[in-house]
């Protein structure tokens, strides 16, 4: 099999961001999401909450989307062809990177696949050379919701990137400090502190090297995570978020997309969360960011 090629060049990355991300707000491509937030903490984490004061745009934009769907006779997709307003960068020959229209974080990029390919797709060798090709010029986290109920809003294959830290307190990611614990059987291990199915793994450096040798390394560990959370010969039977930093891997299978009415996705299980108004906040605080993350993952009680 052919190798693919990287199309970004060193050293001009972060530059294209801050560029595109300036042009799609001037020309009102960019629809941020103003949120309030405040911390929570349970289970020895300090969860970043943020709660939307204003989702009109946002709202009105899904309404569109679904007329769009329905005069298509099928699903629309934001992605083919994308907003060349939202475009970043050409980053290989199987991807591209946009900006995310309705960001909440600071320069939400997503890397999507250039041809079709389901969601909840396995990701492949060339998943991961792109995402180490963004990841190789600024420290970010990277992270894949497989599935709607994994938090997937887009059926269109797609990476999402987040620069860190993650947090305006400069703890890069909030669940940090819980990763220390981690009790390793040979090169896969267990986060203790976690009340539910998960599989961890560090990648040592790998990001240094190029970016298909890095992908390689990297795809080798998710396969196994994905065999220790009983999801690699299932074909798909479960969603799962996968979360990728420079420094280790994280995968947690899913049970449901909503605790209540608040969905969850990958950044949840980074120690932040998203919530629409004042009611899913009080519901928040009521049962503790980690009790709802425990509800939509799979509890450790279930594990054969």
């Amino acid at each position: 099999m052919t190798q693919g090629k990287i199309l970004l060049k060193a050293g001009t990355f972060w530059t294209k961001i801050k560029e595109q991300t300036e042009h799609a707000r001037q020309c009102g491509a960019l629809m941020s999401i103003p949120t309030e937030s405040e911390f929570i903490e349970q289970n020895g984490v300090c969860f970043l909450v943020r709660i939307a004061s204003n989702l009109v745009r946002k709202d009105e934009a899904k309404s569109n989307q679904e007329k769009q769907s329905a005069a298509c006779q099928g699903d629309f997709n934001p992605f083919l062809p994308y907003e060349q307003d939202l475009f970043v960068a050409d980053i290989s020959d199987t991807h591209v990177c946009i900006l995310n229209k309705y960001n909440v974080v600071d320069y939400h990029l997503l890397l999507i696949t250039r041809v079709f390919e389901e969601q909840e797709s396995l990701l492949t060798l060339e998943d991961f050379a792109a995402m180490w090709a963004c990841m190789s010029q600024f420290d970010g986290l990277a992270f894949y919701n497989s599935g709607k109920i994994a938090g997937a809003s887009q059926r269109h294959k797609h990476l999402q990137l987040v620069p860190l830290p993650l947090t305006p307190t400069g703890v890069r990611l909030p669940i940090e400090p819980l990763l220390k614990s981690a009790q390793f059987h040979h090169s896969i291990a267990t986060i203790p502190e976690f009340p539910f199915v998960n599989a961890f793994a560090t990648l040592d450096c790998c990001w240094e090297q190029s970016s298909f040798s890095a992908a390689a390394v990297t795809l080798e560990c998710y396969h196994s995570l994905l065999q220790a959370v009983g999801l690699e010969n299932n074909q798909q039977s479960r969603a799962y978020n996968l979360l990728v930093t420079r420094e280790w891997m994280l995968v947690v299978p899913r049970s449901r997309e909503c605790f209540e009415s608040i969905p969850v996705n990958s950044l949840g299980f980074a120690g932040t969360m998203f919530v629409r108004n004042e009611q899913q906040m009080q519901i928040l605080k009521k049962h503790g960011p980690m009790s709802v993350l425990k509800n939509v993952a799979v509890p450790k009680r279930e594990i054969q």
